[in-house]
């Protein structure tokens, strides 16, 4: 392997890509060799992610993508097959807050309505996105990763999939759910050597939080809860995305990397 270089001749598919801890993902797996098929429903900035890899270098490439159709997955992953010949890691990064997507500033501790005034279409927007569409993407892969001889699965759930908190409760379930899934798909398809393992983010600048880091006393509290003292970067979830994609990594599945800042040893 070319020192440096921990993911040459690999092919990835990354959700989520076009912003955030996705696209800081498609950017270091490129750096280190990886061949990246980057989705997302933003075309023009999952677009622009896809040129600055390749004007640099790395091999990139984009495509529109809602992950909670199942059509769209199976076209993604044969795509990727067609092109590359196999398919070797899939990060499900694609996630949202169920925040009002209008909504500049958060207004309160929760990111989105509370329980008892959210609607059963809200909660499903949510889990539709955060959990059905990890659980179609593993779906899709296992037989790619199959005839590859194996592969790793990265689901990114959240430290809210471990310890309950102020925000969305639609969303704290919906990460659970990633949490759990990722093991059970560890144990089913170990015998095959597909990797599935959880990372879960602390508190991290995304566009996704931006609203909520807006408002100086959410971002106060959020701060006060995290000991290293700093909201995350992407770079911080894209590097144990690295490690859990690389063969360093070839003797762990069904793990959970918390990656919070100490938040959740508080």
């Amino acid at each position: 392997m070319e020192p440096g270089k921990r993911l040459l001749r690999k092919v990835a598919i990354v959700t989520g890509g076009a912003s955030g801890i996705g696209a800081a993902t498609a950017r270091l797996f490129a750096q280190h060799g990886a061949s990246v098929l980057l989705t997302d429903s933003n075309t023009t900035l999952g677009r622009t992610v896809a040129k600055e890899i390749t004007s640099t270098g790395g091999s990139a490439t984009f495509t529109e993508q809602d992950v909670r159709s199942e059509g769209q997955w199976a076209a993604i992953v044969d795509q990727t097959e067609r092109t590359h010949g196999r398919v070797d890691i899939l990060c499900n990064i694609a996630g949202i807050s169920g925040r009002d997507p209008k909504l500049n500033v958060q207004a309160g501790q929760t990111a989105g309505p509370r329980l008892a005034e959210q609607t059963l279409e809200q909660w499903n927007w949510v889990m539709e996105i955060n959990a059905t569409g990890v659980f179609l993407g593993t779906k899709a892969v296992i037989p790619a990763m199959t005839r590859a001889g194996g592969g790793s699965i990265i689901n990114i759930s959240s430290i809210c999939g471990i310890v309950g908190s102020h925000a969305n409760a639609a969303y704290h379930a919906s990460k659970g759910a990633v949490r759990i899934f990722s093991k059970a798909a560890a144990i089913q398809y170990a015998p095959d050597k597909i990797r599935v393992n959880s990372i879960h983010p602390g508190f991290v600048d995304t566009p996704m939080t931006a609203p909520g880091h807006s408002n100086p006393e959410v971002a106060r509290k959020r701060l006060e809860a995290t000991p290293l003292g700093r909201f995350g970067a992407p770079y911080d979830i894209a590097a144990g995305c690295l490690y859990l994609a690389s063969d360093e990594s070839s003797w762990v599945t069904g793990s959970e990397l918390v990656i919070d800042g100490g938040m959740t040893a508080n």
